[in-house]
Parts: structure tokens; sequence; C-alpha cells
């Protein structure tokens, strides 16, 4: 009977202890900084293979180390076939993207919230358009264009639709505010789906 308690304190204890040491908070890949083109199995995917790293640039981890085990856990699932069928070309920039998204986050948490505020008051409007029903990539792009004005009054999205890229004169904003944009409209299209169940 001792033999019996000591070996279930053994493993109690044991439990407890991998427990305790196993991270409980696996990170998630944001919506607002997936690529348009990902499919919500690449972004599962993509999740269950660097959750773990996104952990850990959340607590400090750097880009570039972080970028690098994301890299090499995506290019063996390939090679493995583990990776649903989709390519190295395709889940790498989802990885990419969460990673910078999570270390610009940790490295500027502040600005972060501050560009969330400024981004919810220019498009309170949008947001509640979104939320009522207004497609997401048709506020997306007036979100857009509301931000590169707030830089500058004279900016005409208008003027570089038959030029090349290379030639546009778009003023410089930083990527937060877009981040932010998409975060908030994506929050809206969310509420809009579960409010009125659609898919």
């Amino acid at each position: 009977m001792k033999k019996i308690i000591k070996i279930s304190a053994f493993v109690l204890s044991l439990t407890l202890l991998i427990t305790a040491s196993v991270s409980v908070r696996a990170e998630g890949i944001p919506s607002s900084s997936v690529p348009q083109n990902a499919t919500e199995e690449s972004i599962l995917i993509t999740e269950n293979l660097i959750s773990g790293i996104l952990d850990e640039v959340s607590q400090g981890l750097g880009y570039l180390e972080a970028r690098s085990k994301a890299n090499n856990l995506i290019y063996n699932a390939v090679l493995s076939g583990q990776a649903g069928g989709y390519g190295y070309g395709f889940l790498s920039p989802i990885a990419c993207n969460a990673i910078f998204e999570y270390r610009d986050i940790y490295l500027r948490p502040d600005f972060y919230v501050t560009a969330e505020a400024n981004v919810r008051n220019m498009l309170a409007d949008l947001i509640t358009k979104v939320e009522t029903g207004m497609d997401y990539e048709e506020a997306r792009k007036e979100a857009y264009t509301r931000i590169y004005k707030s830089v500058n009054p004279n900016f005409d999205p208008s003027e570089r639709e038959m030029t090349d890229f290379c030639y546009w004169d778009t003023p410089a904003v930083d990527s937060a505010m877009f981040n932010r944009a998409r975060k908030v409209l994506l929050e809206a299209e969310a509420k809009y789906k579960t409010q009125f169940n659609v898919q």
C-alpha cells in the first residue's frame, strides 16, 4: 500500500512539474498579419508549427532568431509531408508576418496602443459600417486612404491607378497604423458574421 502511494505521489509530482515547465500559453497568428491569399487551413498549419516560437517572441526572442527557427520548422514540415500540401513559399510569409507583428508589439507596445486608439477614432464610421455588413476589402481600401490622408491631405489614390508602382507618391506612414486598421476592421467583420450568422 505504501509503495502504491509513493508511486502515485511521484507520478503526480512529475505531472505537476511537467505541466509547470511547459508554456500554458501558445500564441496564435493574429488575423491582422495574415497575407490576403492565405487560407484558413494554411493559417492553422502554420500556427501549429510556430505557436511556441510566437510565445518566445512575445517574451523577447529576436526577430531573426525566431524567423530562422520558424523557417526550419516549416521547411522540415514541407519535406516530411506534414504541411497539408502547402509549400514553403506559401506558409513562410504567414509565419514571417506574425513574427514581425509580435516582435514589433514587444518592442513598441505603447505605440501600438496609441496607434489603435487613433485608428479607431479615424475609422469609427467605417467600423460601424463593417459591423452592419459593409465589405471588408472595400472598408480596408478606404481606411488606407484615410490613413495616408492623415499624413498628407493632398493624397489622391486615383492618381496612381494608371501608373507603375515605382512612380507612386505615397506618404510615409508607420506600418503599425495599417496593421491596427486591419485589426479593428477584421474584429468588426467578425462581429457582423457572429451577430448575423454569416459564413
